[in-house]
């Protein structure tokens, strides 16, 4: 298997059933800016991705998780993640690409999770307002809520998180780092990587057992002082604070868990994530007594972490 044939996460879109109030979040509260719309969407991007967006945010009659975009590390890596995703019979098809992006094939996780994959992309060209002093640097900086640096990872909720593991390494070329493993030999969550940050996509199984369904997406902040600073900023703002901020044992992460107002569980997390540059990394496995303990400095893990999931599940 060719490692490192995606070179990492694009953008991803998320679907809203409050659109006016949660782009006030991400543009007010996180401190992200609009690059434009289309119909029931519009882009957003954080202040250092080099891409035309880093968030769909798309009106919907639910919440949850749209298409998933990662890009390709070559024309000709994007040709070899075709064939392997036809191979498992989970694509879709050819499109021309949505803005900013070009020629896109579609397709579906195993858990039935939208995903697409590109090689053609358009670099971010800043209006003067927002031209960066630094000419290595996407944007200025904004200076406006919690400055949001990056899109770092999104976790799915899926029925079977190992299954979709072995999609994301045998298929995508990527590899699991950490994974949890119950005492009965379940998997119950694992995190995937595609090159040297220590995780892209997670799954976490769904308690549910419905498919699809999202738990959260994950923006990383300059450092980690801006969690403390994003704490703060989510109380003054009247948003939702779930838990955090505190750290994961798991990868490391200092984190905060808020909600956007369309119900959609948010991470603000640094650092966000390890570097792992051994080739032959073996996977780390969290036993079900260790996760017990809690979180790295024994918060324990709060009750809706493990329930809370767009969109919501009907009873």
């Amino acid at each position: 298997m060719l490692r490192h044939e995606i070179a990492h996460l694009g953008h991803v879109e998320l679907l809203t059933p409050q659109p006016e109030q949660s782009l006030d979040f991400f543009v007010r509260v996180l401190g992200m800016t609009e690059n434009g719309s289309d119909g029931d969407s519009v882009y957003l991007r954080t202040w250092d991705d080099y891409e035309h967006h880093s968030l769909k945010l798309t009106a919907s009659i639910t919440s949850g998780v749209g298409r998933t975009a990662l890009r390709a590390a070559s024309e000709e890596a994007l040709t070899r993640r075709v064939k392997a995703i036809e191979e498992r019979g989970l694509g879709v098809g050819w499109t021309d690409g949505d803005t900013g992006i070009g020629p896109t094939y579609l397709f579906r996780d195993p858990d039935g999770h939208e995903m697409e994959i590109y090689w053609e992309t358009e670099w971010y060209e800043p209006p003067e307002h927002l031209r960066p002093s630094l000419k290595n640097q996407a944007q200025a900086y904004p200076a406006r809520g919690v400055c949001v640096r990056r899109l770092d990872h999104v976790n799915y909720l899926a029925k079977d998180a190992a299954t979709n593991g072995s999609f994301i390494c045998d298929g995508l070329g990527g590899r699991v780092t950490e994974q949890i493993m119950l005492d009965n030999g379940v998997v119950s969550a694992q995190w995937t990587n595609f090159a040297q940050k220590s995780y892209d996509l997670v799954y976490t199984n769904d308690w549910t057992g419905t498919n699809g369904r999202l738990h959260h997406i994950a923006f990383a902040t300059d450092t980690r002082e801006d969690i403390l600073r994003a704490a703060d900023i989510a109380l003054d703002h009247g948003v939702f604070i779930e838990t955090g901020p505190h750290k994961h044992a798991i990868q490391q992460t200092f984190f905060l868990y808020v909600y956007e107002p369309g119900g959609n569980r948010v991470e603000l997390c640094n650092p966000t994530a390890r570097l792992i540059f051994a080739p032959d990394w073996e996977t780390i496995t969290w036993t079900e007594a260790e996760r017990a303990k809690g979180q790295a400095w024994g918060l324990k893990t709060i009750e809706s972490f493990h329930t809370h999931g767009t969109p919501p599940v009907k009873d």
